[in-house]
């Protein structure tokens, strides 16, 4: 049995359900009397409400109800909110505008809903959506953030002067001033990193359920935090009192961070349960998802990064414009600033960083966290950056970054991080070796042969995860605490049940988690069960984003599993007569060491609630809790090589090489964690090569399917190489560091350096399509 335990590659006990299709999401889930929702959106950017007329939706078949946004403010209903506070630098808080889950008076995004109507079926509620007729008045629209800032730009929120949300600094501007003016060499460059849509398998649903009997509310909702759902939607929009809401959120298709946040459509889910008095269903399509599902990254910066005589960096200064789209999302506000400048130091020992971040509305979805969630954009921002001061330098890419590596640690960087672990060599010399990086010369000049540009790009990541500890991103302006919760119940029978406040969306929870009991009990992980997701069944935990699961979520498990087992010992020593110390636990039984005495697991487990046999004053049962909360965040870290191959006469890039080495501490199951870098890599490959979102100039959105917005598929991808490198984590009892946002942060640059290498360029845009590769040859060659 040791064989299931922590390090073993254990195939996933939840994947029997999905890939039989018996999975349970909430497009599944079916409610006596339950009706369909459908939503009228805006088909304008910006525009105002002027009337809104619901006569001829209302008398069509099957419909139930037609509701507006002036009833919900009626009902008393709240904005949605962001919840985390950032001030400016001259300390004035950031400028949330009013965001109505319908709006009433104004509309700030092609895709903004207004009207909810609820019908028998699902197409009798559509057809009637589109016989409400508003009228509107259309305002000029700004969708490009540096474009938002100017005078002459159109006014989004009254409560946001320019449209600036904040303007917000971090680090040491004297000094990196300094560092700049007496620097033998400095490399200048301007970043775009693009704008995406997360695109989750599963599109977004909600299910509201009002019991009149027992004034009692349920949402089922594809939710990656279902207890701050229930927290956020009782505390601050009214929508039910706390202990009369139940949030579940069941099996769930992916969520790369999209499915963290309140989304309008839960909120009216509910209240339109209790207007109607039926349960009321919403599922989108994809074309909703493409429109308002929280987008990803958008940021627009300037970098200068100095060096001196001997290559080291001296200073690193960023300005950066962040677009936070029509209204501010839950976690927003920390993405371009506490999740994104902190990690500007990077793999490197940089003595002065300052990075200045101004926040913007525009007329476009909001911007939230996805995948990464700011790190990407600071390793994108400086790992460009790195590749181009090496050329601009004439060295090595791979020798100037080890020159400026961190070498020892404990490590303060001047922008709030401090790394406990780590060994960036290790990682480096992993891929080098891995990517045969000596005999690219060779391959390169093969290419060129066959026609073909070739070309090699490297990436060091770090990034901070397992977001910690609470009192820390509280003092940063966290409205919520960063701790997790668990508890572990042996049942009579000796099986177990692990509640964790973790969420599982994709991530094997269900198997990586019993492995945890299995190495700690020896019990066969098909005699674990773990349950989360149900706010009526697990106390309050704080969910799955930023590769905390496994650093902050297992952690808890690990102290849950402490008390269980120090109280299975004094039941063991009791009923085998012995000393409490001299017990010990292997394959699934209680021992005294060095005899041949022991108690099964079960028989102990049974005894515990039986109860006719337990020493004096003990409780009866066998269930423990506990809640952890972090000392630090954690580091992964790890360096990534690209190589690509270009026809220059059509500008196809193919990824002929991918190599990945990355430090992701202790591991509890390598196969997960290599599919979890497969996926990161094959979304950060995306972002280089295929996916950007496109407005117009009037914020309709250009890209609203597959048809115009390009995903990755199997035959972009290479095979890759991966390997791990082990620097334990000091700061929590497992010694991991978190894997699952890795792949997504270190490939986008590593992706552009090698394309750029190949055409012998400085820059060029994600994503780099073939029109847009195909534009930079031609420009290289009229030079």
């Amino acid at each position: 049995m040791g064989i299931e335990g922590v390090g073993a590659r254990v195939a996933r006990k939840e994947d029997k359900r999905f890939i039989t299709g018996a999975g349970r999401y909430v497009d599944d889930m079916v409610v006596p009397g339950m009706k369909h929702a459908a939503f009228v959106r805006s088909p304008h950017a910006h525009a105002e409400i002027k009337k809104i007329d619901v006569k001829k939706a209302q008398a069509m078949p099957g419909v139930i109800g037609v509701l507006t946004g002036k009833e919900l403010k009626a009902d008393g209903i709240g904005n949605l909110i962001c919840g985390w506070m950032i001030h400016s630098k001259d300390g004035s808080p950031m400028k949330m505008g009013a965001w109505s889950p319908l709006a009433f008076d104004r509309v700030r995004y092609v895709g903004d809903a207004v009207v909810v109507v609820v019908a028998e079926t699902k197409g009798q509620a559509r057809d009637a959506a589109e016989a409400v007729d508003i009228t509107y008045e259309e305002l000029k629209a700004v969708v490009d953030a540096p474009k938002a800032l100017e005078r002459s730009a159109p006014q989004i929120h009254p409560e946001a002067d320019g449209n600036l949300i904040f303007d917000w600094e971090l680090g040491d501007s004297a000094a990196t001033n300094a560092a700049i003016k007496a620097a033998a060499h400095i490399t200048r460059m301007k970043i775009v990193n693009n704008r995406l849509v997360p695109n989750a398998m599963e599109p977004r649903a909600a299910l509201g359920h009002y019991d009149k009997a027992e004034d009692h509310y349920t949402c089922w909702t594809t939710s990656q935090n279902p207890h701050l759902a229930r927290l956020v939607m009782s505390a601050f929009y009214n929508v039910a009192p706390e202990n009369k809401l139940r949030v579940i959120a069941p099996d769930v298709g992916g969520g790369f961070g999209s499915k963290i946040y309140i989304y309008p459509e839960e909120i009216i889910c509910l209240w339109a349960s209790k207007k109607t008095g039926v349960p009321v269903k919403w599922v989108a399509d994809r074309t909703e998802s493409f429109l308002t599902d929280a987008h990803g990254r958008d940021h627009v910066s300037t970098v200068e990064m100095a060096f001196d005589k001997d290559n080291r960096i001296t200073g690193l200064k960023v300005d950066t414009i962040a677009n936070l789209g029509a209204y501010m999302s839950l976690f927003s506000s920390c993405v371009p600033t506490y999740l994104y400048a902190t990690l500007l130091s990077g793999q490197y020992d940089i003595p002065a960083i300052h990075a200045n971040v101004r926040a913007v509305y525009t007329n476009t979805a909001p911007v939230d966290a996805y995948r990464g969630a700011g790190r990407p954009e600071a390793t994108y921002l400086l790992e460009r950056t790195m590749e181009t001061a090496a050329r601009e330098l004439g060295v090595s890419p791979a020798e100037l970054r080890r020159k400026n590596f961190i070498t020892a640690f404990p490590h303060q960087t001047p922008v709030i991080m401090n790394y406990d672990a780590g060994d960036y060599a290790a990682s480096l010399d992993a891929a080098i070796a891995a990517a045969d990086y000596a005999g690219f010369a060779q391959r390169k000049a093969d290419a060129a042969n066959r026609g073909k540009l070739r070309g090699i790009g490297m990436s060091c990541y770090i990034e901070a995860c397992g977001l910690a500890p609470s009192a820390a991103v509280g003092s940063l302006g966290a409205g919520v605490g960063l701790w997790e919760s668990a508890e572990v119940r042996v049942n009579a029978a000796g099986t177990i049940e692990v509640l964790t406040g973790s969420h599982s969306h994709g991530q094997g929870h269900e198997t990586t988690f019993a492995q945890l009991v299995n190495q700690r009990f020896g019990v066969p992980i098909d005699s674990v069960s773990i349950v989360h997701g149900d706010t009526d069944k697990v106390q309050m935990g704080m969910g799955t984003y930023g590769s905390r699961s496994g650093a902050v979520g297992m952690s808890a498990v690990v102290k849950a599993l402490d008390k269980v087992e120090a109280k299975a010992k004094k039941i063991a020593a009791h009923l085998l007569e012995a000393d409490e110390g001299d017990i010990v636990i292997e394959n699934g039984a209680l021992k005294v060491a060095g005899t041949d005495k022991q108690v099964p697991w079960f028989q102990m487990a049974l005894a515990a609630y039986t109860a006719h046999n337990l020493p004096g004053g003990m409780e009866p049962g066998l269930k423990e809790t506990s809640f952890y909360d972090p000392s630090n965040f954690t580091f992964p870290a790890g360096c990534y090589v690209c190589e690509v191959e270009i026809d220059p006469e059509t500008g196809v890039t193919e990824v002929v090489q991918f190599v990945a080495a990355d430090d992701f501490g202790n591991i509890i199951n390598p196969m997960i964690v290599e599919g979890q870098v497969h996926g990161g890599v094959a979304q950060g490959i995306g972002q280089a090569l295929l996916e950007g979102t496109r407005y117009d100039a009037s914020g309709q959105l250009l890209t609203a399917s597959y048809m115009d917005y390009a995903m990755p598929r199997a035959d972009d991808l290479p095979s890759f190489k991966v390997s791990t490198s082990n620097t334990p984590c000091p700061g929590n009892p497992l010694g991991i560091k978190g894997c699952g946002e890795a792949g997504a942060i270190g490939s986008p640059p590593a992706v552009i350096n090698a394309i750029t290498d190949a055409i012998g360029i400085t820059d060029i845009a994600m994503p780099a399509s073939p029109s847009t590769v195909w534009a930079a040859i031609r420009a290289t060659k009229h030079r």
